[in-house]
């Protein structure tokens, strides 16, 4: 007899000093306490956050509709709304170029479409006190802060380790001599879980928790280094990656809401669902803004700044006095940061 009940599992990513730093990945159910983390030396959110999804859908297999939580809207689009495009173009963006982390999006498409049971996607706010969104977070971070010591070896899909070392953020990853071998065309050493054993045994989760809070210390030890988790490699803006983002907004997601690499208080503080970005769209009235606006502090000012011009894609928060000619100014006005890119 089936079991209509929605097994519902939470999945995060996670990547330190990225893009080019330890990453991770996690999942877990929210009933019976099971859990899968991985990740490599090296990598991004972004494939943290794929891979994660992936290993997800191949640990819960059946009819049982699956629900699966995640705080980026990333992972998301491109588990469902991108994909159709990207087919239809030979997946290739709407720039013409080839979409980024090809192989695992592939790979979690199959999934989807071979489970006899129905796969939804559910967006929730990160780090906003969620039990199991915390948990996976958790999990993610210390699996990557225990790769880059080279405490754990690298655990990924095949699908990820070939979305890593075909992206430009792979120089240094410390592969798996036997993944090495797989990836040359050797036998398969990976099963569809990207490991030998499946899951992490109670004591493994404490383990890798720890490692997390560990590194959390560690980091409030030296808050002259900006936090530098969780974002995306070259912070691609995803208004049209796809080639449609979610109800014609672009997706507010650089990774999962966390500080960006480029200086500790220009970040993004948006976690805004796409929803209420949607609202406030709606409530335009046709009003434009123009002008010339300072964002601090500037990118300049991060020891991560590569001297490069970025494009970023945000909102600012306006509660100021308007003149007869349409004119206002401005005094420390919050700035949401949905996304960033990298200039070429």
């Amino acid at each position: 007899m089936t079991n209509d009940k929605n097994l519902v599992v939470s999945t995060d990513g996670s990547a330190l000093s990225n893009p080019n730093g330890p990453m991770g990945w996690a999942w877990a159910d929210h009933e019976g306490g099971d859990a899968d983390a991985g990740g490599a030396s090296n990598g991004t959110n972004q494939i943290g956050e794929l891979c994660a999804v992936l290993q997800a859908l191949r640990a819960h297999p059946g009819e049982r509709p699956l629900v699966i939580e995640t705080d980026s809207q990333y992972a998301i689009n491109c588990s469902t709304t991108w994909v159709p495009g990207w087919k239809k173009k030979g997946w290739k963006n709407s720039q013409g170029k080839p979409v980024k982390n090809r192989p695992l999006i592939e790979a979690i498409d199959q999934e989807i479409q071979a489970r006899p049971g129905s796969v939804r996607f559910v967006w929730v706010k990160g780090h906003a006190g969620d039990t199991f969104n915390e948990k996976v977070d958790t999990l993610a971070r210390g699996y990557a802060t225990a790769a880059g010591k080279g405490e754990r070896e690298g655990c990924l899909p095949i699908e990820g380790w070939r979305s890593l070392l075909a992206s430009p953020y792979a120089k240094g990853t410390q592969v798996p001599s036997a993944v090495k071998a797989e990836l040359d065309g050797g036998p398969q050493v990976l099963d569809k879980l990207g490991r030998k054993k499946v899951g992490l045994d109670q004591e493994e989760q404490k383990d890798l928790a720890e490692t997390a809070v560990e590194a959390e210390s560690m980091e409030a030890t030296f808050p002259q280094s900006p936090k530098t988790r969780d974002i995306e490699e070259s912070q691609t803006t995803v208004t049209d990656p796809g080639d449609e983002a979610i109800n014609g907004t672009p997706d507010p997601d650089i990774a999962d809401g966390q500080e960006d690499e480029l200086a500790p208080a220009f970040k993004d503080t948006s976690d805004t669902d796409t929803a209420d970005q949607e609202t406030k769209n709606s409530g335009a009235r046709g009003l434009r803004a123009s002008g010339r606006v300072r964002i601090t502090p500037p990118p300049s000012g991060s020891s991560m700044f590569t001297g490069q011009d970025l494009h970023i894609v945000g909102s600012i928060d306006i509660d100021a006095d308007i003149d007869p000619d349409g004119y206002l100014t401005i005094q420390e006005s919050p700035f949401r940061l949905h996304a960033i890119e990298v200039e070429d």
